[in-house]
């Protein structure tokens, strides 16, 4: 990171982590399909549910790069990528105020959602932000209790699949509910890898991770079931009659998750930031082949 300069934009790009923005676009793209699917797909509804997602995933971002290097869990032992706070790029207080830019825009785009689809969308997105604060800091962080797969499950699963196809179709189609856990489950597969790379940082942190709580073995069968239960509800929204057979396309990427659960088996260290990127890029391609499926 010595080319990047302290305080510039490259410092900023370093923290907002853009590699972890699929986790922000899988569940739009998806609630965006079951909206259409329901006859109340909106463009300008769509676009601001996605912006609102990403600027809600780059606070995110921000904070927990403050308060993991407040909390000493980030230390030059860590295995995955920079972090802008560890490395002296950004400042606390810099990030501080990047939070509170970042949350301001995301409040602005839950005011024209809100306008759409009334105030109920305010308290989703003010709810989302809250979670994003106390996922690492707070009297409590979920990350450091063991609670962070929970958060990540339910905001990334179904708030943001259920709340894009609301905000369009100003109702919740049943058909979102059963597309949110494939998406959240993958999205919390993103969180496993990491916390199977980190957990014995984690451990001397005092992050007190699932993983770092039931052991290195634990997070691995976690990592199974969350590809296992991925791949089979498609297979049971098709069978069930809930959807075409063209709901089941994600199952094209199945060798691909397959290769990625024995990098996870096997693999120790820095080869993982592999793997962790992979998991974000099946959860892209999963989401954009699982919206597909549910249009027709």
């Amino acid at each position: 990171m010595t080319e990047i300069a302290p305080g510039s934009m490259g410092a900023w790009i370093v923290a907002a982590r853009p590699a972890t923005l699929t986790a922000a676009f899988a569940p739009v793209a998806v609630g965006t399909a079951c909206a259409w699917r329901a006859g109340g797909f909106r463009w300008d509804a769509a676009l601001a549910a996605l912006l609102g997602a990403f600027l809600i995933q780059v606070a995110t971002n921000f904070a927990n790069d403050m308060f993991d290097f407040q909390k000493g869990a980030d230390t030059e032992e860590r295995l995955g990528p920079t972090r802008a706070a560890q490395a002296g790029l950004l400042s606390v207080p810099e990030l501080r105020r990047g939070i509170l830019v970042a949350f301001g825009l995301a409040l602005g785009t839950g005011f024209y959602l809100a306008w759409i689809a009334g105030p109920v969308v305010v308290a989703i997105g003010l709810a989302s932000m809250a979670a994003g604060l106390a996922y690492t800091g707070g009297p409590l962080p979920l990350a450091y209790n063991g609670l962070g797969d929970v958060f990540v499950m339910a905001f990334f699963g179904f708030v943001a699949v259920c709340g894009t196809a609301f905000v369009q179709a100003l109702y919740v189609p049943s058909i979102a509910w059963l597309a949110s856990v494939p998406i959240g489950a993958l999205a919390t597969a993103i969180l496993v890898v990491n916390n199977v790379r980190d957990f014995e940082g984690d451990s001397r942190a005092g992050k007190t991770t699932l993983v770092v709580r039931f052991g290195r073995e634990a997070g691995v069968r976690e990592y199974a079931l969350l590809l296992l239960l991925s791949y089979a509800m498609p297979i049971g929204m098709f069978l069930l009659g809930w959807s075409s057979a063209w709901v089941c396309l994600p199952l094209l990427t199945m060798v691909w998750a397959i290769r990625l659960y024995r990098s996870v088996a096997h693999d120790r260290g820095v080869v993982l930031n592999q793997t962790l990127a992979g998991t974000a890029k099946l959860l892209s391609l999963f989401g954009v082949l699982f919206a597909i499926g549910i249009l027709p």
